[in-house]
């Protein structure tokens, strides 16, 4: 009998829409009625046609969208805390030690070198700088940044280089919960394998991951739950 894992994000009963504001007020309604758990060692993916919701559900758990009703409640200093309505020290706290968010995006800041940027979120939580500058530089050997790279602010980097930089600076804390969209969209064969195995390292060790994934294979090499969001539409 296998050991029954914790729960880490539980959601129930989430709604949201979106207001546009420059259209009269007009309403958008996104996600409708939609619960769900995530548990240790559990990668849920999310499935559906583009537009469907999947970031947007992934920007709800991880505090930056506020839902209309429902709530979210996530795993943190060893009890489940309640995320929505949140205070933002509370939220800037769960994101500091518990959840890792890996965007499409790097947002770079200006003259701050590639190991100094991947090396920030463990200096933050009082790692030395010793140990924080191997482990940074261990991820940015693996996933194939040239070492000539590492004292060069990534801004200028291709797509490619910085979602890898990213993915770095999301997976060096160990994060319990990792929401990931989209972390192999920008990359070759050989860095989306290393994704992969990044990716099922962090999920047998205990962490829980919730997944955008357009890529199949990616999708059946890291995926042990999936759900298609369309089921959760909502009608405006």
């Amino acid at each position: 009998m296998t050991e029954k894992q914790n729960a880490m994000v539980v959601i129930d009963g989430l709604e949201k829409t979106f207001t546009l504001h420059l259209r009269g007020g007009m309403e958008l309604p996104v996600l409708s009625r939609l619960s769900l758990e995530v548990r240790q060692r559990d990668c849920l993916v999310l499935t559906g046609p583009s537009g469907i919701g999947k970031s947007s559900l992934l920007r709800c758990i991880y505090g930056n969208y506020l839902p209309q009703s429902g709530t979210i409640t996530i795993h943190h200093n060893g009890e489940m805390t309640a995320l929505t309505g949140a205070a933002p020290v509370k939220v800037l706290a769960i994101r500091r030690t518990t959840m890792g968010y890996v965007s499409q995006f790097l947002h770079a800041v200006p003259r701050v070198t590639t190991l100094d940027l991947v090396m920030e979120p463990l200096l933050t939580l009082g790692e030395d700088e010793a140990t924080a500058r191997e482990k940074a530089s261990t991820l940015l050997s693996r996933l194939r940044i040239p070492e000539q790279l590492w004292p060069v602010p990534p801004a200028t980097f291709s797509g490619g280089e910085q979602q890898r930089v990213n993915i770095a600076r999301s997976f060096i804390v160990g994060y319990p919960i990792l929401l990931l969209d989209e972390p192999t969209a920008s990359l070759d064969v050989k860095n989306r394998q290393t994704v992969v195995e990044l990716i099922n390292e962090a999920r047998e060790s205990g962490t829980a991951i919730v997944g955008i994934f357009h890529d199949e294979e990616v999708r059946e090499a890291v995926g042990t739950v999936e759900l298609d969001l369309s089921q959760h539409k909502a009608v405006a």
